[in-house]
């Protein structure tokens, strides 16, 4: 059993910042490929980023690629978001998942673990 909190969300002015952080419980976090999700008001849950579990290959959205930055420390059971050039689109629920030495990175259904979301809003 792995349980995921998310901190970090809040509103913020279009260009600036915030990093999301994940905590994760469990002794076997590195055997899991971690990822964010979000998901905007009547929009479908979508990809937003993942870093594997062998190798910390990172993997993003086109639409947040070279703006948002994923990194994990195992020592602290922690996955990180930063996230940088904020725009209003990028206002959502933003999910940390954990996926057992997961392949299927984009996938939320391959996901095995959810956390319960931190909202980031963007302002214009």
């Amino acid at each position: 059993q792995v349980q995921l909190v998310e901190s970090g969300g809040g509103l913020v002015q279009a260009g600036g910042s915030l990093r999301l952080s994940c905590a994760a419980s469990g002794r076997t976090f590195t055997s899991y490929t971690m990822g964010w999700f979000r998901q905007a008001p009547g929009k479908e849950r979508e990809f937003v980023a993942a870093i594997s579990w062998s190798h910390s290959n990172t993997y993003y959205a086109d639409s947040v690629k070279g703006r948002f930055t994923i990194s994990r420390d195992n020592a602290k059971n922690a996955v990180y978001l930063q996230m940088n050039s904020l725009k209003p689109e990028d206002t959502a629920v933003y999910y940390c998942a954990a996926d057992y030495r997961g392949t299927g990175y984009p996938t939320p259904g391959e996901y095995d673990y959810w956390g319960q979301g931190t909202q980031v809003t963007v302002s214009s």
